[in-house]
């Protein structure tokens, strides 16, 4: 968005004369209203726009755009992109993206729009005085809130802002995904370690959203785009092989013919097209094989029909009179995902045996599975265009399971930094499941695969849940840490008020940012999540206090010192697990212990928002023992594990606990808890990790509590 906003000078908004506003005033009202005898002629520059809107609009009034996109060229006139282009270019690019999904009349007015907000005069009321509420609020909804006032905190905050409004209004997510996905495409403009740290947002938090939003057009290039950046050396191989397979006779090309064929002789109409797969999916099938990709991984058949019941019947003739792999079939109509997608997958054989990926679905689905919600329209006006009612409700789901969630506990998110871990660790996970109540008065509940009783009990109870001390699933009592399955039947038992609470270990079986973020608050009395040892017995001394960070097995190792607290017993956090020579602070808790937490650690942060003074701490030594957890985020791939495990080996960590979560979107993430024999090393391990092939990053586990 504003990043690239320029002038020949320098930035918009930093260049020593800035443009006179009323002048710019005059212009924008030039631009919106004109003269009254003034032809509403449509730009040359927007003729592209308007001919992809008419594609799927065709009675689309073009007066809107118009002067939309006078109102946005006068505003940027001026002003550059880093590449040396008008900065309506942007804009105009976006728009485009948009337009070619299909995408509303409103949605393409905010979008030309989107950056006049933020980087020039032109204000929000202006907006919604020229093209009303709607265009105002989808404007709102991007624009970026200000670094100067909002610092480091300002690219969470701003997310967290724009998934608010996307609550009322998915639009603003549409507009979103479109500015990132040209951003992306121009950012070779950019300095490497900016393009870096721009491709991991958008891995980590705007290709899931565009993946829930059911955007599989974005999504797929947004993959590609991203994979170029941060593993340019796997895209130049997938490039290679792609390139290599198109010198070779493609067999998709004659089974295609013989399932047209055979369609044909049924009766069936349909379309039988070749639908190469992109970059990033071909890297996932080298990583799923373990070696160069099948003929069947560089492309699939995707069926286009009319009707449902032609999806079946496509379905039944390629079973029929090709060998299918039962195994592959999946029946995403009958069960569409929770991103809106269906269509029918399964994988045939021909008498050649060469094989091949099938996709059935209508063309309704089609474009539904391209665009997602782009494709649903406005969200407050009914299929046939009627404004929705206030007992009205719309039939398609642009308010997810997975969106109402993530509004909610977001309200409760007490920091930028505990946000934003949230909303990553939501949106890693890719798959919903329902699960069902007992009682009859109460509704099912949506949560994310992996969820257990404790999430249930705080998605069902919020706050109340804290009293919860068992669960009935399927009529067997089971644990609060059990992970429930799709479908499953779930009643929560609650002790009396006030007669239990969360223990520490609730926090490692629950995955909801609500229930986690719920348990880390009730805790934060004890931020070590267990009993704090009384202070010692006797006359404390005059030597500061030290910590060990492993009290049992090596009670000689040297520790933290905290000057301020002689005498007082000393603990790691175990939320931020500090080691030298990161820099530290401690903090008084009760019974008189202090607990030390690196200085950037969002518990930390918290208790001095919680008017809790820090105390300084120092390291006696560099050269100490130490305990420290590390989390690998890689892409799967077969002997991953031995290899990350031979690299903890060869620097002298001894492994004391290892998880491996199960893989989402071929992504996986391994958490070591280790013991170093030398906090030194640390720096050198980590690197060690980063260099093992498929692993993408390492960081040091911080739970925020």
């Amino acid at each position: 968005m504003s990043a690239e906003a320029t002038t020949p000078g320098g930035m918009a908004r930093d260049r020593g004369h800035r443009r006179n506003v009323l002048g710019l005033r005059r212009l924008g009202r030039a631009a919106v209203f004109g003269p009254a005898d003034r032809p509403h002629r449509l730009p040359d520059a927007i003729e592209h726009v308007a001919q992809a809107h008419r594609r799927h609009h065709p009675g689309a009034d073009m007066d809107i755009l118009c002067r939309a996109y006078l109102l946005a060229e006068a505003a940027h006139r001026g002003q550059y992109r880093k590449s040396g282009d008008p900065y309506i270019t942007h804009p105009l690019a976006v728009t485009l993206i948009l337009a070619e999904l299909g995408a509303e009349t409103t949605t393409l007015t905010a979008s030309l729009l989107h950056d006049t907000v933020e980087d020039t005069d032109v204000t929000l009321e202006q907006v919604r005085d020229a093209f009303g509420d709607e265009v105002r609020h989808l404007v709102d909804g991007v624009t970026k809130l200000e670094k100067v006032e909002y610092g480091a905190a300002a690219e969470s905050e701003t997310f967290r802002k724009m998934l608010v409004a996307t609550g009322s209004d998915v639009r603003v997510m549409s507009i979103k995904l479109a500015d990132r996905l040209h951003n992306m495409r121009t950012l070779g403009v950019m300095r490497p370690e900016k393009q870096a740290r721009i491709a991991r947002v958008t891995r980590d938090v705007l290709i899931p959203l565009a993946e829930r939003l059911g955007v599989q057009t974005l999504k797929t290039e947004l993959e590609d785009l991203v994979f170029a950046v941060l593993h340019p050396e796997e895209h130049a191989l997938a490039r290679e092989s792609l390139r290599a397979h198109a010198a070779r006779p493609d067999p998709l090309v004659g089974v295609a013919e013989a399932v047209r064929l055979v369609l044909r002789e049924a009766g069936i109409a349909a379309e039988v097209q070749i639908r190469p797969r992109h970059l990033f999916s071909l890297h996932r099938a080298r990583l799923k094989r373990g070696g160069e990709p099948g003929p069947s991984d560089f492309a699939r058949l995707l069926i286009l029909v009319a009707e449902d019941a032609d999806c079946y019947a496509v379905l039944g003739e390629l079973h029929t009179c090709f060998t299918p792999f039962v195994t592959e079939f999946k029946d995403f109509i009958a069960a569409p995902k929770f991103n809106l997608y269906q269509s029918l997958h399964t994988a045939v054989a021909d008498a050649s045996g060469h094989v091949a990926e099938v996709l059935v679905r209508t063309s309704r689905m089609h474009r539904v599975a391209e665009a997602g919600v782009v494709a649903l329209g406005d969200p407050h006006r009914t299929a046939d265009g009627e404004p929705v009612t206030e007992d009205g409700e719309r039939a398609d789901p642009t308010r997810p399971g997975w969106l109402s969630r993530l509004l909610e506990w977001q309200r409760q998110a007490p920091d930028s930094d505990t946000f934003w871990t949230a909303l990553r660790d939501e949106l890693a996970r890719d798959r919903e499941i329902t699960v069902f109540a007992e009682a009859a008065d109460q509704g099912p509940l949506q949560l994310p695969a992996g969820a257990t009783c404790l999430d249930a009990a705080y998605a069902r109870h919020g706050q109340d849940a804290h009293a919860c001390i068992g669960a009935r699933v399927n009529g067997r009592l089971a644990r609060l840490r059990t992970v429930l399955a799709d479908g499953d039947t779930v009643r929560l038992l609650l002790a009396p008020d006030g007669s239990s609470g969360p223990s520490a270990d609730w926090l490692d079986h629950a995955i909801t940012p609500a229930a986690r973020i719920a348990i880390q608050r009730w805790l934060a009395g004890r931020p070590d999540g267990d009993p704090v040892p009384p202070p010692p017995a006797t006359t404390p001394g005059h030597q500061p206090a030290r910590a060990r960070p492993e009290p049992v097995e090596t009670a000689e190792e040297p520790a933290a010192e905290v000057p301020g607290a002689p005498g007082a017993p000393v603990r790691l956090a175990r939320c931020c697990t500090p080691v030298p020579p990161d820099r530290a602070i401690g903090f008084q808790v009760r019974g008189g212990a202090v607990t030390v937490h690196r200085d950037d650690c969002p518990g930390a942060a918290r208790m001095i928002r919680d008017g809790r003074p820090p105390l300084p701490v120092t390291w006696p030594s560099a050269s100490i023992g130490c305990r420290v957890t590390l989390r690998a985020e890689a892409l799967g791939r077969p002997e991953l594990f031995a290899d990350l495990t031979e690299a903890l080996a060869s620097h002298g960590a001894a492994v004391l606990q290892a998880e491996v979560e199960p893989p989402r979107q071929q992504r996986v993430r391994h958490t070591y808890t280790l013991r170093l024999p030398d906090a030194s090393g640390l720096p050198g391990l980590m690197r060690a990790m980063r260099r093992v092939p498929g692993v993408y990053d390492v960081s040091r586990a911080a739970h925020a509590r």
